[in-house]
């Protein structure tokens, strides 16, 4: 595993990941709770998610990223900005949860950097059954984007995979629950 993943690991154990008893967005009760935002707003955090994600990127032929307010907000800004800052700038855009209600009643944020047809990857913290993610790729589409993949910096490994494979999205993260814990010694 590579210095940046081991890294990013302990900050997400040290600021992100605690045991209890949970009840997660999509209603499944956890003995384990993720809150990536803690780690996504430290600034060797988000520097370190940032990096992994545009190093990810690569295997992506793409125009952008963008993904889900409130956790990705975050995700975005950090690929965006390293991604300029590694000499290949990649523009944004941020999902709404509900139109806007007025001017455009616009879902996404920061069309006006992208094209129709232009292919983007979605970004979110944490995957669970994905549910959040196929909502996000229908407002995707709806305003004329083509979705080439999706990156998270968590895969609970509790059946998101499988449901966005459904949803025709392929899913790579940064870690597995299992991946996380070993990188950080537990």
């Amino acid at each position: 595993m590579n210095e940046l993943k081991v890294r990013l690991a302990k900050l997400l154990l040290e600021l992100s990941y605690r045991e209890g008893d949970f009840t997660l967005t999509s209603g499944k009760k956890s003995d384990y709770y993720f809150d990536c935002k803690q780690t996504a707003l430290h600034a060797e955090g988000s520097y370190l998610i940032g990096r992994l994600f545009v190093e990810m990127l690569n295997d992506f032929e793409c125009k952008g990223v963008g993904g889900m307010t409130l956790g990705a907000d975050p995700l975005v800004t950090s690929t965006t900005v390293v991604s300029f800052l590694e000499g290949n700038p990649m523009p944004g855009f941020i999902i709404r949860k509900k139109s806007k209600g007025h001017g455009t009643n616009q879902y996404l944020e920061g069309l006006a950097n992208f094209g129709a047809g232009d292919r983007v990857v979605l970004l979110e913290d944490v995957c669970t059954t994905g549910g959040t993610l196929i909502t996000a790729a229908e407002r995707v589409r709806d305003a004329g984007l083509e979705i080439a993949g999706v990156l998270a910096v968590l895969d609970r490994e509790e059946g998101g995979r499988e449901n966005l494979e459904k949803a025709g999205l392929a899913l790579s993260a940064i870690f597995t629950r299992r991946e996380l814990l070993s990188a950080g010694g537990r």
